[in-house]
């Protein structure tokens, strides 16, 4: 069942902790590579005592070579081994039905009591109740009789059934290892932005370029906006905390700065979330199609728990009863659980929802810089409504 001869030259040798060579890994990249095969190696040397170990990442950024690497191992030490993905376990366990040399009952048996398992891409399956149950059965099973199991999942667990979940949560016999690289096969899509964000396009608005346009006919007050701004944005970039909001009219450097925020945090190995408010609200409607691929409860939770999240433009989009409630539920959650967020804005306090406003008035956790300078085009713009 296990296939394994198709994986035998996944090894612990033959893992490379460098990643590909077209992509140099950041810090954070690198660091979880090690940790993860460290972990890995040292499970070999403990399968007998029952533990369990997960392997979380994106495609393609190991998971599966160190799962192979760690059975290979297993089986040069006489251990038992059995290697399956989710999807070709249920079929073996639905294909027993009609065998005629085995029936389900012993096919199931030799599943649940293999010395190892290796249940590699965990989340992939067809969730019918049927799969579910027989997960579960088997999960339980094995947490029960503390049988050596070896997860991998690109899934964040929270998805995961809830019973099976309980089980994978007691960290006296579960070790968890998330891998932060990106895909070896694709070095060039950089996973260090996440999907919904839209940074990669804005990858050169940096600090070290961004214009305080002395040579142009400001004002003082308008030249001091734009200084004191900047300096908030670098500071706030060197320790995010709290919120930070940016005001002026469009054009003015806003966006710019906070861009510049997110890519400060991206080069130190962080994930922030920079997004439209317009894009958002389209990202989260999407999942309501039949061909979505994520849930809108995913999609959402993901935006409103990143680490770091940067709303550009809150305000150009159509505030439909649907919207507001979405945002507030946004703002609310970041609000209370004290998430690190930055807001631009073209729009003046006064025309914010009443909810929204009333938090980023918070001055124990929000700041807000009001730009009063102009568009900037290069050159003397011309003036707009403060």
């Amino acid at each position: 069942m296990s296939r394994l001869d198709d994986l035998s030259e996944m090894t612990f040798e033959k893992f490379s902790v460098s990643g590909n060579r077209e992509r140099k890994l950041t810090k954070k990249e690198f660091d979880s590579l090690v940790a993860a095969k460290e972990h890995a190696e040292k499970f070999v040397h403990s399968i007998h005592d029952g533990h369990w170990l997960i392997l979380l990442g994106g495609f393609g950024c190991g998971k599966t070579h160190l799962a192979a690497a760690i059975a290979n191992s297993a089986i040069g030490l006489g251990v038992p081994t059995l290697f399956l993905t989710l999807p070709d376990l249920l079929d073996t366990l639905r294909f027993s039905f009609d065998s005629e040399d085995i029936t389900f009952e012993q096919r199931f048996n030799e599943i649940r009591n293999a010395s190892l398992l290796v249940l590699d891409d965990f989340g992939t399956q067809n969730a019918t109740a049927w799969a579910q149950e027989k997960l579960f059965q088997i999960i339980n099973f094995r947490y029960i009789n503390h049988l050596s199991t070896i997860i991998t999942t690109n899934l964040p667990l929270e998805e995961i059934d809830e019973r099976i979940l309980s089980r994978l949560q007691d960290t006296e016999l579960v070790q968890k290892e998330f891998i932060q690289a990106p895909d070896y096969r694709r070095p060039h899509q950089d996973t260090r932005y996440s999907k919904l964000s839209s940074l990669e396009v804005l990858s050169d608005r940096t600090f070290n370029i961004f214009q305080l346009r002395k040579n142009e006919e400001l004002s003082k007050e308008e030249l001091q906006s734009l200084d004191k701004a900047f300096k908030a944005a670098k500071n706030f970039a060197t320790n995010p905390n709290g919120w930070i909001v940016f005001m002026g009219p469009y054009g003015c450097g806003k966006t710019h700065l906070a861009a510049a925020i997110a890519n400060q945090r991206v080069e130190l190995g962080d994930s922030p979330i920079f997004v439209m408010v317009p894009d958002l609200l389209d990202h989260l409607r999407a999942t309501f199609s039949p061909t979505s691929s994520v849930s809108y409860d995913r999609r959402f939770d993901e935006i409103r728990t990143s680490s770091l999240l940067i709303l550009d433009d809150l305000g150009t989009q159509s505030m439909t009863p649907w919207v507001r409630e979405k945002l507030y539920q946004l703002f609310n959650h970041r609000y209370n659980a004290k998430l690190s967020t930055v807001i631009t804005t073209a729009d003046t306090m006064e025309e914010m929802d009443d909810r929204i406003r009333s938090r980023m008035l918070d001055d124990q956790l929000c700041t807000i810089y009001a730009i009063t300078a102009p568009s900037f085009y290069g050159g003397r713009a011309r003036k707009t409504k403060r």
